[in-house]
């Protein structure tokens, strides 16, 4: 890993990142929404059962996915057997080291219970706060089709406060993805052998894939698959919550150990892509990313500068999720083909 003492090793792993020390602020010096994964709260989780009314085919989808399986049969892999035992847990249902990213949390009576594997409240945040804001449309006898593009505006931004993560803006979704896809366990990883993280997770491909679930957005007939434009501003904005979780992951690291040398390692990848998407578009938001990772070493008593330009990192990229995609054509190549998504 990155320790106090330098070396050969401490060369290679080195990330150079900015100190962005003001806090992640929107004009109104409100906090960004969306800013840090939102933990799944159970007492605010209402069930996937309670999303088939308007997402039948989003939902017939997800059962095909390994989100999905993962209730019945993650707990009896013997991987995770394993590496229960090294933690000294007796169920992984049971604690929230693995819960908190392979399972949804309910609070059902006075009891807090396990009720599916990674469902749409994982992603989107539990919805009894912002789910009849979501569904309303502008009145009793108002549909989707029929809502104002004004209303659906404050719509999305009242869910949005109310706690969803709306994929309108890709990062509030891209953040939630990378909030476990890099795991956020010093100790599960060095102590229970888990892996660091997924180290092939690229946004595009993972999410056009089997998990994707485009049947809002292409008319609810079909699950297309988003457009170019689309898929270039997802591109960046995976690269960038990427590198944001990186650097959140490496600033936990507290020993030379897997964990941070794999963190590190993650970040620096990022840094490069997003170097060589910068190198095509020179946009100013991407420069404000990359300012953050310019001149500040990660190492082991640099916590709270790394979490500043993570911090950093975050603004840039939930500001670069409104970005029209129709102007990011030179990064076409950079994209994954449709045979490398993720099935």
């Amino acid at each position: 890993m990155i320790g106090k003492s330098s070396g050969a090793l401490v060369v290679m792993l080195l990330v150079l990142v900015g100190i962005g020390m003001s806090a992640l602020m929107a004009a109104d010096n409100q906090p960004v929404p969306g800013y840090s994964p939102q933990q799944c709260d159970p007492a605010t989780v209402v069930g996937h059962e309670t999303c088939i009314k308007c997402h039948e085919a989003a939902m017939k989808q997800w059962m095909q996915t390994p989100h999905y399986r993962t209730f019945d049969a993650l707990h009896r892999t013997p991987e995770a057997k394993q590496i229960a035992d090294k933690m000294g847990l007796r169920s992984i249902k049971r604690n929230d080291t693995c819960v908190t990213c392979h399972y949804t949390r309910q609070v059902v009576g006075n009891r807090e219970r396990v009720v599916a594997g990674v469902s749409c409240e994982s992603c989107h945040g539990g919805a009894k706060n912002w789910l009849d804001l979501h569904a309303d449309y502008g009145g009793p006898n108002v549909t989707r089709e029929m809502e104002t593009a004004a209303h659906r505006e404050q719509r999305l931004e009242a869910s949005i406060a109310a706690g969803m993560n709306n994929p309108e803006n890709l990062y509030l979704v891209a953040r939630q993805c990378l909030s476990c896809h890099t795991v956020p366990d010093e100790k599960l990883v060095n102590v229970g052998g888990h892996k660091a993280g997924t180290d092939q997770f690229e946004l595009v491909a993972w999410s056009q894939g089997l998990v994707r679930h485009n049947f809002v957005r292409s008319g609810g007939a079909t699950n297309a698959v988003s457009s170019p434009e689309r898929l270039r501003v997802m591109y960046v904005v995976g690269q960038m919550a990427d590198l944001e979780a990186s650097l959140r992951a490496t600033a936990k690291a507290t020993e030379m150990a897997t964990y941070g040398q794999a963190s590190a390692g993650r970040a620096a990848r990022a840094k490069s892509r997003l170097w060589e998407v910068q190198r095509r578009i020179d946009h100013p938001l991407l420069g404000k990313a990359l300012d953050a990772v310019a001149t500040l070493q990660l190492t082991l008593d640099n916590q709270q500068a790394m979490l500043a330009a993570a911090d950093q990192v975050a603004e840039a990229a939930y500001e670069f999720a409104t970005v029209d995609g129709s102007t990011l054509q030179a990064i076409d190549r950079l994209l994954p083909a449709a045979n490398q998504y993720k099935n």
